[in-house]
């Protein structure tokens, strides 16, 4: 397990310390993350990890220390991280992670000590996980409709789908089945792989054979160029979907040519330089994209960046808020932290515009969703 530091050296002096009454009140928030910087996801988590350069160090005034840990992509790595969050940091906030698998099990341990949960993954966000959990990537539902109407806009009759063999790739399949089936759009075959698996030709031969009009590619990260590649090697001529899990550079740079005309769902952080002034995403974008490629390099922004840097743009107008009735380090602060989370409003960032509610834990609209396609080796906005 790694583990990254992202404030002065107090930090690490006060994990050294035993640990403080729960009761007690600190002169700082503390944010417990948790991510995937090593392992299969890694594409994912490290721009995750790599944006929380460019948060804020304070908000209202109180200092925040930010601890951040590798879970390896592994439900059970995270589940130790985040309960080392409640027990030795005494965390007022958690987020994480960038997978979905671990994501759901930091989402169990923040619901069972009643902290505050940011998901920096999609995930479904059951009733008991409803009360402290929100998710900061679109759901699943509004970026997949995008897709389904370009398909129904294109005359796609049949659709195959290839999605990784866990619950994220369940999540999408299952949503293909919810939307586009009803839109008279008919599944000819869904195949399934693991995120470590180099090779997918079996399943996209079984694809080529049903010869469907188009294919929905239900992974993220790099491993989503995966069978982007073999299905165009395999000499497949149909439109190629990819999720807003596969949105970054990365995808081009390992796809290479057959990333050429590849559909993709995305969030505005893609693209903020094509949105109308008025947009609300756009400010938030700019900033974000600005600084992550003046550190990284030109087009090296990414979708996972946004979602821990949009975490903190949230931050900014829900903690001064909480504090206005509680102090950190109580329970009595993280439920005014979940309280302002509902009652603030319009919470505009690089993503999209939130608006929590306690049945709605993605608080998202279309605002927070774009259609990219890649065209001489560069995202272009589908108009």
């Amino acid at each position: 397990m790694k583990r990254f530091y992202l404030t002065a050296a107090v930090t690490a002096a006060a994990l050294a310390l035993p640990a403080v009454p729960a009761l007690a009140q600190t002169a700082e928030v503390t944010i417990g993350i948790t991510t995937t910087t090593t392992g299969p996801g890694a594409a994912l988590g490290i721009p995750e990890r790599n944006a929380l350069e460019f948060v804020p160090k304070e908000i209202g005034g109180v200092p925040l220390k930010v601890i951040v840990l590798d879970d390896g992509g592994d439900p059970t790595t995270a589940t130790t991280n985040a309960r080392r969050f409640v027990t030795e940091s005494k965390a007022d906030i958690i987020m994480g992670s960038a997978l979905t698998p671990p994501t759901i099990a930091v989402s169990n341990v923040a619901n069972e000590a009643g902290i505050p949960h940011f998901g920096l993954a999609p995930f479904p966000i059951t009733p008991e996980r409803m009360k402290w959990s929100v998710a900061m990537p679109q759901p699943i539902p509004i970026v997949g409709k995008v897709l389904y109407d370009h398909m129904k806009s294109k005359g796609v009759k049949t659709v195959g789908y290839i999605g990784y063999s866990d619950s994220y790739g369940d999540l999408w399949f299952n949503d293909l089945k919810a939307q586009a089936v009803p839109m008279g759009i008919t599944i000819a075959d869904e195949e399934r792989f693991a995120r470590p698996d180099t090779s997918v030709t079996g399943q996209v031969l079984k694809l080529v054979a049903a010869n469907p009009d188009a294919i929905l590619v239900g992974a993220s990260g790099t491993a989503a160029a995966l069978p982007q590649t073999e299905l165009r090697e395999r000499g497949y001529q149909g439109l190629i979907y990819q999720t807003h899990g596969a949105a970054s550079m990365d995808f081009i740079r390992i796809a290479g040519k057959a990333a050429e005309g590849v559909l993709m769902a995305s969030g505005p952080v893609m693209d903020p330089e094509d949105q109308p002034d008025e947009a609300a995403t756009k400010k938030p974008g700019l900033a974000l994209n600005s600084a992550y490629e003046a550190k990284y390099g030109p087009n090296s922004r990414s979708q996972f960046a946004g979602h821990s840097y949009d975490a903190f743009e949230i931050l900014k107008r829900i903690i001064p808020a909480a504090l206005k009735t509680a102090k950190p380090g109580t329970p009595e602060f993280r439920e005014a932290i979940r309280q302002a989370l509902l009652s603030e409003k319009e919470l505009a960032a690089s993503q999209g515009v939130y608006n929590f509610t306690e049945k709605d834990r993605y608080g998202l609209d279309e605002r927070s969703r774009i259609l990219l396609t890649v065209k001489n080796g560069k995202y272009t906005l589908v108009k």
